[in-house]
Protein backbone atom coordinates (compact mmCIF):
# COMPACT_ATOMS: atom_id res chain seq x y z
CA UNK A 1 0.00 0.00 0.00
CA UNK A 2 1.08 3.02 -1.15
CA UNK A 3 1.44 6.29 1.95
CA UNK A 4 0.42 8.56 -0.92
CA UNK A 5 -3.29 9.52 -0.11
CA UNK A 6 -5.35 8.22 -2.84
CA UNK A 7 -8.85 7.17 -4.01
CA UNK A 8 -10.06 3.89 -3.91
CA UNK A 9 -10.38 3.01 -7.18
CA UNK A 10 -14.02 1.24 -6.49
CA UNK A 11 -15.23 5.01 -6.08
CA UNK A 12 -13.51 6.10 -8.84
CA UNK A 13 -16.12 8.47 -11.03
CA UNK A 14 -16.21 11.00 -13.40
CA UNK A 15 -12.70 11.69 -15.27
CA UNK A 16 -11.40 8.90 -13.03
CA UNK A 17 -14.22 6.32 -13.84
CA UNK A 18 -13.52 6.91 -17.20
CA UNK A 19 -9.55 6.50 -17.16
CA UNK A 20 -10.37 3.34 -14.34
CA UNK A 21 -10.98 1.05 -17.23
CA UNK A 22 -7.83 1.91 -19.18
CA UNK A 23 -5.45 1.00 -16.44
CA UNK A 24 -7.49 -1.42 -14.54
CA UNK A 25 -5.40 -5.07 -13.83
CA UNK A 26 -8.22 -7.45 -16.13
CA UNK A 27 -6.36 -10.42 -13.87
CA UNK A 28 -7.41 -9.12 -10.39
CA UNK A 29 -9.97 -6.53 -12.15
CA UNK A 30 -8.53 -3.64 -9.53
CA UNK A 31 -5.75 -0.89 -9.92
CA UNK A 32 -2.24 -1.28 -9.64
CA UNK A 33 -1.20 0.67 -6.34
CA UNK A 34 1.80 2.44 -9.03
CA UNK A 35 -0.89 3.99 -10.88
CA UNK A 36 -3.77 4.41 -8.01
CA UNK A 37 -1.01 6.70 -6.76
CA UNK A 38 -2.41 9.24 -9.38
CA UNK A 39 -5.74 9.23 -8.26
CA UNK A 40 -5.84 12.63 -7.05
CA UNK A 41 -4.87 14.06 -10.80
CA UNK A 42 -6.45 12.16 -12.99
CA UNK A 43 -3.94 14.17 -15.51
CA UNK A 44 -1.07 12.44 -14.40
CA UNK A 45 -3.18 9.09 -14.43
CA UNK A 46 -3.54 9.87 -18.46
CA UNK A 47 0.29 11.00 -18.90
CA UNK A 48 1.70 7.38 -17.01
CA UNK A 49 -0.72 5.11 -18.68
CA UNK A 50 -0.01 7.20 -22.18
CA UNK A 51 3.50 6.87 -21.22
CA UNK A 52 3.51 3.26 -20.34
CA UNK A 53 1.51 2.10 -23.26
CA UNK A 54 3.96 4.03 -25.69
CA UNK A 55 7.18 2.38 -23.78
CA UNK A 56 5.38 -1.08 -24.47
CA UNK A 57 4.84 -0.95 -27.73
CA UNK A 58 7.55 0.53 -29.12
CA UNK A 59 9.02 -3.26 -28.60
CA UNK A 60 7.04 -5.34 -30.53
CA UNK A 61 9.87 -7.95 -31.14
CA UNK A 62 9.24 -8.20 -27.21
CA UNK A 63 6.65 -10.71 -25.52
CA UNK A 64 4.66 -8.26 -22.68
CA UNK A 65 6.45 -11.02 -19.69
CA UNK A 66 9.88 -9.74 -21.15
CA UNK A 67 9.56 -6.17 -21.55
CA UNK A 68 8.42 -6.15 -17.74
CA UNK A 69 11.21 -8.17 -16.75
CA UNK A 70 13.25 -5.70 -18.37
CA UNK A 71 11.48 -2.81 -16.73
CA UNK A 72 12.08 -4.59 -13.25
CA UNK A 73 16.03 -5.12 -14.01
CA UNK A 74 16.18 -1.11 -14.58
CA UNK A 75 14.22 -0.14 -11.64
CA UNK A 76 16.50 -2.41 -9.25
CA UNK A 77 19.54 -0.88 -11.08
CA UNK A 78 18.15 2.78 -10.67
CA UNK A 79 17.43 1.92 -6.90
CA UNK A 80 13.66 2.37 -7.46
CA UNK A 81 11.85 0.45 -5.02
CA UNK A 82 7.95 1.32 -6.27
Amino acid sequence: MSWIETVDDSQWDGELGALRDRVVDPQTGRVDHIMAVHSLNPASLASHDALYRSAMRSTPTLRKIDREMIALVVSTINECHY
